[in-house]
């Protein structure tokens, strides 16, 4: 049996001259050596594809990741459509369309003249278009008391379809109020109006 003793003293250069056991250890550590160096030189390769692969892992995982936030982003927005397409429709139904604009029209003066205010002036203006809606403006302008000026302006908030009172301006007239205001109506366009704005939105981009 070799002892540490035993291996210091054997002179490399004449390995011939080693007793057994030393020379079964020295191939035996020149084996291992070969082995581990061919291991480290054959599998250097699959290292690197090891680390390529791990690398598309994270990348994959990180995608994931972004796709699965975008899905639970793409639901709120569906939902948050679908409310807006539904407060949408409310507000339409709040608006006339071409053959209801006269009635409209009667019920903002048939409230002035409920709140028993004197129509000076009662003039319908033209409508302009307002991408799918038309707006029309009504120049009035009404005589009468405080209180009855201020629930007018009510009962004009209050109608079944949207009527604003922009402009107002409010002047002392002898013992009563005179009220100047643009009301303005608004109502939906048909399809034959909406399809003639799209053929003459067409026709200017072609020009």
């Amino acid at each position: 049996m070799m002892n540490l003793n035993d291996l210091k003293n054997l002179n490399p250069k004449t390995p011939g001259v080693w007793p057994w056991p030393a020379k079964l250890m020295a191939f035996a550590a020149i084996f291992v050596g070969v082995v581990l160096l061919g291991a480290l030189l054959d599998w250097q390769d699959q290292w690197e594809s090891l680390r390529v692969v791990k690398e598309q892992e994270n990348s994959l995982k990180e995608t994931f990741l972004v796709k699965k936030q975008q899905a639970v982003n793409l639901d709120l927005i569906k939902k948050q459509l679908q409310e807006t397409q539904e407060s949408f429709g409310a507000l339409l139904k709040q608006l006339p369309n071409k053959s209801e604009m006269d009635a409209l029209l009667t019920d903002i003066n048939q409230a002035g003249l409920g709140r028993g205010l004197q129509f000076e002036l009662f003039r319908p203006g033209a409508e302009s278009i307002q991408g799918s809606f038309a707006e029309q403006p009504i120049t009035i302008k009404v005589t009468g008391n405080y209180d009855d000026l201020g629930k007018f302006a009510s009962d004009i908030s209050m109608l079944p379809r949207i009527v604003t009172l922009n402009e107002i301006a409010i002047t002392p007239v002898g013992g009563a109020l005179t009220m100047d205001a643009i009301a303005k109506t608004f109502r939906y366009l048909d399809d034959e109006e909406l399809a003639a704005q799209r053929k003459a939105a067409k026709a200017g981009g072609a020009n």
